[in-house]
C-alpha cells in the first residue's frame, strides 16, 4: 500500500483505501507538514503518512492531542506551508476551540482539516456524532468525497480552495469513504515547501477592533466560494437527460447507496450529487428543484443539507414535496437495502427480493454472539482482574481505549465512559459528593491527551480517588501508534521517553506507585493500600501490550512461553475463564478446561490465579 502511495506513474490506476488516497492527494497538491492523533476512522491517515513521511521529503507527527494537532498545522500554514491534519469526529470537538479563530486569524498556505464520523459507532461508540454542523458553526468550506477517487481529487481541490480563499477547509469522511478500497488514477506528486517563514506584524484579527469586520470578511468569502463552485465539478447531475417528475440529491457515501439501489432497482432518476456541501450550491440546487415535483435528499445521518434544501424550495418551487428524514432514519448507517425500500415506496417500482421473508428467516439462524476482547496476555486485564480483588462495591470510572473492553463479563470495570480523559473530572465529582470507593483508570496515551489537567485539578481541590494509569507504552487501540512515553515519534526516530510517574509526581500526588500488572499480588496490594489514602494516589501498572512484545519477540526469534492445564490436577473451578476471561482458556464439553497454544501469549498471570496450581509452563 505504502508504495502505491508513493508512486510515480502519472495516469496509473492502482487500489487504495479511501484513508490512503488522502494522503496521496495531499501529496499531489504538495503538502509539506502533516499531523494527527490517531483516531478511528481515521487512523490510516496519519499512520500512512508515518510510513512515507521521510521518503517523500515532508514532516509528519503524532500529537499529543488533536488541538495540538491542529495548532501544529496552522503554525505551518501561517508560515507559508501547507498542511493536513486528520481525526476522528471526537478529535473535531477537541480541536474547535482553535477552529473557530482561525477561521478569523487566517493562513498564508493552503490547510485542510480532515475528520472521519462513524455512523453506527463501529469503532466509536460514544455518539453517532454529524460534524458536518462545524462548517457553519466556524464558517469554513466543506466538502465530502463519495469514494477513494474523490478523496484524492477533494484534497487536491481543498488546497486550492483554502489558499486562495485564506482560511482552512473541512474534508468530510465517514467509516465507509475511510475504509473503502477503490480505484485511484494517479497523478504528479509536487514537491511542496517544507519549510516556511511566518510574518511578523500580522493583525489580531481575531480580536477587537478587527473581530467584527473579519468576521463580515469570512461571510463574504463563504459567499465568493458559493458562487465560483455552484457550476464546478464537484457537484454533478447523473441521468439528466432522464425526465421524472422524481429527483434525488445526495452527498459523500450515501450516493454511492444511491446508485446501487438504482442499478438492483433497475430504474433511472436525475440524481444531483453534491461534493461542497459548504457552502451549499444554491444556483445548482435551484436549477435541479425547479422542473420536479418531488425530491428526496439523501445523507447521514443528520438533516444537514435537507433543511437548507427546503428553504431553497420555496423561493423555486413551493409545491414541490420533499423526502427526506421523514422516510430515512436520522440514527445508524445506511444501507442499500433501506435506500431501495425508500426509493421503491416513492418510485412504485418493486424489487424482486423479500427483504421481509429473508430477515424473519435470518433470524431463525442461531449465531453464537462474540463481544470483543481484550487480546490473550493483555497486562490491562490483569489489572482489572487485580482491582476487583478488592470488593464489588468499588465505583469503576472507565476512559477511552483498549480497556474500554472491560465493560464486557467478566471483569465489568467500567461503571461509565465519556470522552478522553472526562474520568479524571467524573471521579472526582463522585468523590465530591459521595463516601465510596472509587478507581479512574485512564490509559496511557489518553493520560497524555486529556487526563492531566484532571489530576491535577483532584490534587488542588482535594478529592481522593484512586488514579491506576494502564502504560502499556503504546497507543494500542488505533493499530500501535507511538505517544510521548514510547520513546518514538511518528518519523520513526528515538525520542525522549516521558515518564508518567514524574508527571504525576509534578502535579503534586504524594502517592504514587509504579507496579507491573502481571504480578497479580502486587498490584493488588498496592490498590488495597491506595484505596484508603485520604489524598489522591496514583499507581502505574507498567506492561508493554502484549501483542507488541509478541510481534518483536518473533522478529528478534524469542521464543514466547506456552502454557497448559493439568487435566489431573485441575478442578474445573473455572477461575481462569469464568473470572479472569483469558481468551485462550476454552471449555470443553465435558466441563474440563484447556489452553490453545496458539493463543496463548504467555502472561503467566493465569498460574497465579490458579488455586491448586494445576497450570504449568509446556514443554515448546
Amino acid at each position: 500500500m505504502i508504495s502505491r502511495v508513493l508512486d510515480d506513474e502519472v495516469g496509473k490506476k492502482v487500489i487504495l483505501l479511501g484513508n490512503d488516497a488522502i494522503v496521496r492527494g495531499a501529496l499531489e497538491a504538495g503538502v509539506g507538514f502533516s499531523s494527527t492523533y490517531p483516531g478511528t476512522p481515521a487512523s490510516e491517515i496519519g499512520d500512512t503518512f508515518s510510513e512515507i513521511a521521510k521518503e517523500a521529503g515532508i514532516y509528519f507527527e503524532y500529537s499529543v492531542n488533536e488541538k495540538v494537532a491542529f495548532e501544529a498545522a496552522a503554525g505551518a500554514a501561517l508560515s507559508g506551508v501547507r498542511s493536513l491534519v486528520s481525526f476522528k469526529h471526537f478529535g473535531l470537538n477537541v480541536a474547535s476551540d482553535s477552529i473557530f479563530p482561525l477561521a478569523y486569524l487566517g493562513v498564508k498556505a493552503g490547510m485542510v482539516i480532515v475528520f472521519a464520523d462513524d455512523p453506527s459507532c463501529w469503532s466509536s461508540s460514544q455518539s453517532e456524532q454529524d460534524s458536518r454542523y462545524y462548517s457553519r458553526l466556524a464558517h469554513l468550506p466543506m466538502l465530502e468525497p463519495s469514494d477513494a477517487q474523490e478523496c484524492k481529487e477533494f484534497t487536491k481541490i481543498a488546497f486550492e480552495i483554502s489558499e486562495k480563499s485564506g482560511i482552512p477547509i473541512f474534508v468530510r469522511l465517514t467509516t465507509r469513504t475511510s475504509h473503502e478500497r477503490g480505484i485511484v488514477k494517479l497523478g504528479k506528486i509536487t514537491k511542496g515547501k517544507t519549510e516556511g517563514h511566518f510574518l511578523k506584524g500580522m493583525k489580531y484579527r481575531n480580536f477587537t477592533p478587527y473581530l467584527i469586520k473579519t468576521h463580515e470578511e469570512i461571510h463574504t468569502k463563504i459567499e465568493e466560494i458559493r458562487k465560483a463552485f455552484s457550476n464546478s465539478s464537484l457537484n454533478f447531475i447523473v441521468n439528466p437527460g432522464v425526465k421524472s417528475d422524481l429527483g434525488i440529491i445526495t452527498s459523500g457515501v450515501s450516493y454511492a447507496y444511491v446508485s446501487e439501489a438504482l442499478r438492483d432497482l433497475k430504474i433511472k432518476l436525475p440524481v444531483l450529487k453534491l461534493g461542497m456541501t459548504y457552502p451549499l450550491p444554491e444556483e445548482t440546487v435551484k436549477k435541479f428543484l425547479k422542473k420536479l415535483k418531488s425530491v428526496l435528499v439523501v445523507e447521514e445521518l443528520e438533516p444537514f443539507m435537507e433543511k437548507e434544501i427546503c428553504a431553497i424550495a420555496r423561493e423555486v418551487n413551493p409545491k414541490i414535496k420533499i423526502y427526506g428524514k421523514n422516510v430515512l432514519p436520522a440514527t445508524g448507517e445506511f444501507t442499500e437495502k433501506l435506500l431501495i425500500s425508500a426509493m421503491s415506496k416513492l418510485t412504485g417500482k418493486k424489487f424482486g427480493f423479500n427483504f421481509e421473508y429473508h430477515t424473519k428467516m435470518y433470524k431463525k439462524i442461531q449465531i453464537a454472539r462474540r463481544l470483543p476482547l481484550m487480546c490473550p496476555g493483555c497486562p490491562h486485564r490483569a489489572t482489572f482482574y487485580a482491582a476487583k480483588l478488592n470488593g464489588k462495591d468499588i465505583i469503576f470510572g472507565g476512559d477511552i481505549g483498549c480497556y474500554i473492553m472491560s465493560i464486557h463479563p467478566p471483569l465489568e470495570t467500567q461503571d461509565f465512559f465519556l470522552s478522553m480523559g472526562a474520568v479524571q473530572g467524573l471521579t472526582h465529582g463522585i468523590k465530591k459528593v459521595s463516601k465510596q470507593k472509587v478507581i479512574s483508570f485512564i490509559g496511557d496515551s489518553t493520560f497524555f491527551h486529556a487526563g492531566i489537567p484532571g489530576l491535577i485539578n483532584m490534587v488542588f481541590n482535594k478529592s481522593n480517588p484512586l488514579v491506576i494509569i494502564l502504560d502499556n507504552r503504546i497507543t494500542a487501540m488505533t493499530g500501535q501508534q507511538p505517544n510521548p512515553g514510547s520513546g518514538i515519534t511518528g518519523m520513526n526516530e528515538q525520542a525522549k521517553e516521558i515518564k508518567i510517574e514524574d508527571i504525576v509526581k509534578a502535579c503534586g500526588v504524594e502517592n504514587v506507585k509504579v507496579v507491573d500488572p502481571y504480578n497479580v499480588k502486587e498490584t493488588a496490594d498496592a490498590i488495597k493500600e491506595f484505596l484508603d489514602k485520604d489524598k489522591v494516589s496514583v499507581i502505574i501498572a507498567k506492561r508493554e501490550c502484549r501483542l507488541l512484545a509478541t510481534r518483536k519477540m518473533k522478529r528478534e526469534g524469542i521464543k514466547i512461553p506456552k502454557f497448559e492445564i493439568d487435566q489431573n490436577e485441575c478442578i474445573k473451578c473455572g477461575k481462569c475463564l469464568i473470572e479472569f476471561g483469558c481468551p485462550a482458556i476454552v471449555k470443553r464439553n465435558d466441563g474440563s478446561y484447556f489452553i490453545d497454544k496458539d493463543s496463548c501469549t504467555g502472561c503467566a498471570v493465569c498460574v497465579q490465579i490458579c488455586p491448586v496450581k494445576a497450570i504449568k509452563a509446556a514443554k515448546l
